[in-house]
């Protein structure tokens, strides 16, 4: 019988006989032995931590910003580069509620979520009007949260409740919601908006289901790209939702996943992720 062990991104295939031990003193690097039937494989994944640091970009180049307060991974944002907010995510190995306001120089605290989360989306087009929903908060979160600037109040809550997700939208009270992983990866799409009271519906699903995937645009004019679609495979593909119904896009020149992007379903901007196909290495003799 075999199995997969994920270990800082990388999956290990190994036999119930193999013993795997890690040491992670270093927070650098995450070092791994797998001995079985006399044979030992050592391996050592990098691992650099959250980051604080902001970039701002002009049309041209990026600049450093002002940094913010908490270093954290796998956060949502919304906004623009001279008013936009950050929140969730995970500092210190744990979700946080933080919520931080960026005015284009520096950072400030802001209300907190009133649920912990990581592995959430967001939409909003500025720091005082922004929507979270979904995320990771020791299960497959389906809260939705609006923000006026300074508090976060309960929205209605995602039909699907997900992590990995990506999210859409120019306002607080009109936001996409598209894939992510439940009990299974999906597919499913919700929009966000007055029906009459604010509330998600479903849409259109995306014609591959996948996680981890960024989206742009807003919840009539999206765009879904990137991502892990299924046995770990990172995904290529690009789809344009029109507020009904996803059709194929032009691939990524890069498969990658845990990516971000900006911009509109017309004019995007990809940056980041995983780029490289995942290490499966197999311990022993299967």
């Amino acid at each position: 019988m075999t199995d997969l062990h994920k270990i800082r991104g990388t999956y290990i295939k190994y036999a119930n006989s193999c013993d795997i031990t890690t040491n992670s003193s270093d927070k650098s690097q995450f070092i791994f032995s797998c001995n079985c039937e006399n044979h030992q494989i050592l391996f050592r994944a990098l691992e650099s931590g959250c980051a604080a640091c902001t970039e701002s970009y002009n049309g041209t180049s990026w600049t450093a910003g002002g940094a913010m307060a908490t270093a954290r991974c796998s956060l949502a944002g919304a906004g623009t580069n001279t008013s936009a907010l950050a929140f969730g995510g995970n500092a210190n190995a744990a979700a946080t509620t933080c919520t931080e306001s960026y005015n284009g120089t520096s950072w400030t605290a802001g209300g907190a979520l009133a649920t912990d989360r990581d592995k959430l989306a967001g939409a909003g087009a500025s720091n005082t009007a922004a929507l979270a929903f979904g995320g990771d908060s020791g299960g497959y979160s389906a809260c939705t949260e609006s923000y006026n600037g300074t508090s976060w109040t309960a929205g209605g809550a995602l039909v699907t409740g997900r992590y990995s997700l990506a999210g859409a939208g120019a306002s607080n009270t009109a936001a996409l919601a598209f894939g992510g992983t439940s009990t299974s990866i999906v597919a499913c799409t919700e929009s966000y908006g007055c029906v009459p009271i604010l509330a998600w519906t479903a849409g259109g699903a995306l014609g591959t289901a996948r996680y981890s995937l960024a989206g742009d645009g807003t919840n009539t004019a999206a765009l879904a790209f990137g991502g892990f679609a299924s046995n770990y495979s990172r995904s290529a593909c690009t789809e344009s939702y029109n507020g009904t119904s996803w059709t194929n896009g032009g691939a990524l020149g890069t498969a990658r996943s845990s990516l971000a992007g900006a911009g509109t379903n017309t004019a995007a901007l990809a940056f980041g992720g995983y780029g490289l196909v995942n290490q499966v290495i197999t311990c022993c003799n299967l």
